[in-house]
């Protein structure tokens, strides 16, 4: 029989056991493998922990001193990569404490006095989760600025706009591109307030109940950059909304992004061919010598799955749990940290992408030829002279199956044709004059659409420095 108990040391709260915890429990429960990522985090709560202890006379300065300059050494470890991580050593905290004692003796020990690894690691994910928003916001930015760009460069190229994925009426790339741009803008805002409710400090609010330590939690938080303390210690410790909140807005980001790829699939694809990607973001095929596949949008689109995932999995996580903190939520870390990465890494190839975006303007033009683009100008142009709109609608529909019968688009109507076409509806073709074909331009179309968020060329541009001045 396979003998399953460890003889490593004791575990720091191995007392209250008659026998050591197993081989298989101790990796099934381990999570130093994953949360080693918090090292810098851990060691930054814990130097602000002590110096709250030595500020309140609950350890001795020469122990600060000591604990500082065993974090000093121990934080170089890390850096260098030379840190001895130990699975019998259960999490980050506990192998940067054991460190720490080798390193100090007995004021390593005395550094978790009014604390414990409930509200330490609270502290941690909180601290960990603040740096990777603050890293996402920057690349929101970098993303929006390469959009900007390409939308200015494109806020008078004229494409079809779609709905049900069939010409509706014309509107430019950079209009197209600029939805992205407001999308975005308010993911930003979703990662900036969920940041205010992570910036919430729990350590001192120890396993559950608080200390009878006469702590200052709110030096602590002003130490670590917190805007406050988290106010009820059962709270503090057990809840996990603000990592569920963050990996919401990552899934509405990610969500953004691959309706954005799927765009850029579709408009590269030779049936469409309105744009082309950089050899830089697609790959080849191993059989087929001319395939050139958009594999980054379509990764995204994969991905964005996954960000769903970690989402759902953090929401069924904490649905069941009583308070306060259980086991359980040592599995809110990979999903937390999967997302993060994954955001991380899609903006930064996202905001390069965009660059490597080739527009293929003919293409663009050409496809409004198709799908009849301009008949609602056709209609506004019969209500503005004077029909009722239900009746423009019927006689331009009317319109629309002449011309579809004849295999002509409506500008190519002589105009006694288009008056034919429509005089089944009383009073509509006495109303189109020499001037209609100017409505029926795709120049004309776009002109017509000058109000604010309309996708009149000059309207694109008055949004794209908007938005430059609004990130300035």
């Amino acid at each position: 029989m396979t003998d399953t108990t460890s003889s490593q040391p004791a575990k720091a709260w191995s007392g209250r056991f008659s026998e050591p915890v197993s081989d298989l429990v101790k990796r099934y429960t381990a999570s130093v493998f994953f949360d080693q990522r918090m090292a810098r985090q851990d060691i930054r709560g814990s130097l602000a922990h002590a110096k709250m202890l030595a500020r309140q006379g609950i350890i001795g300065a020469q122990d600060l001193a000591d604990i500082e300059r065993g974090m000093t050494q121990i934080l170089g470890e890390i850096e260098r990569g030379e840190f001895g991580w130990n699975l019998d050593d259960e999490d980050v905290h506990l192998n940067i404490e054991k460190r720490l004692t080798a390193l100090v003796g007995d004021a390593g020990k005395r550094l978790h006095t009014g604390r414990s690894r409930n509200d330490q690691v609270a502290t941690d994910i909180r601290l960990w989760l603040r740096d990777a928003i603050d890293q996402i916001l920057a690349l929101i930015g970098d993303f929006q600025k390469n959009l900007l760009d390409v939308a200015e460069a494109n806020a008078a190229t004229p494409m079809p706009g779609f709905t049900h994925l069939q010409v509706a009426q014309p509107v430019t790339f950079g209009h197209h591109l600029m939805a992205y741009y407001e999308m975005s803008r308010r993911d930003a805002e979703r990662f900036a307030d969920c940041r205010k409710r992570v910036n919430r400090l729990p350590l001192g609010s120890a396993a559950l109940a608080g200390t009878s330590y006469p702590i200052d939690r709110e030096f602590v938080a002003q130490e670590l950059g917190f805007d406050e303390v988290c106010y009820n210690s059962l709270d503090a410790v057990s809840d996990r909304d603000f990592a569920i909140e963050f990996c919401a807005a990552s899934a509405l980001l990610m969500t953004h992004l691959s309706r954005f790829s799927e765009e850029l699939i579709l408009w590269m694809s030779p049936r469409v061919g309105f744009i082309d990607l950089a050899d830089r973001f697609c790959t080849g095929s191993s059989i087929m010598p001319q395939k050139k596949n958009p594999d980054v949008p379509e990764l995204v689109r994969g991905k964005t799955g996954r960000v769903n995932g970690s989402l759902i999995a953090l929401l069924t996580l904490m649905k069941g749990q009583p308070l306060a903190y259980n086991k359980d939520n040592q599995e809110d870390k990979e999903p937390l940290f999967d997302t993060a990465d994954t955001v991380i890494d899609t903006l930064r190839i996202y905001a390069d992408m965009i660059t490597g975006i080739r527009v293929k303007t003919d293409a663009m033009r050409d496809a409004l030829k198709q799908g009849y683009a301009t008949a609602t100008d056709l209609a506004d142009y019969l209500v503005k002279n004077g029909l009722p709109f239900r009746d423009a609608h019927e006689a331009v529909a009317l319109a629309v199956r002449a011309a579809d019968v004849k295999g002509c688009d409506l500008p190519q109507f002589s105009l006694d044709e288009l008056r034919t076409a429509m005089a089944h509806v009383p009073g509509a073709a006495e109303r189109v004059k020499d001037d209609v074909f100017a409505v029926l331009t795709v120049e004309g179309s776009l002109a017509s659409r000058k109000h604010v968020g309309g996708t009149a060329p000059e309207q694109v541009r008055a949004a794209i420095a908007r938005a430059r001045s609004a990130r300035a």
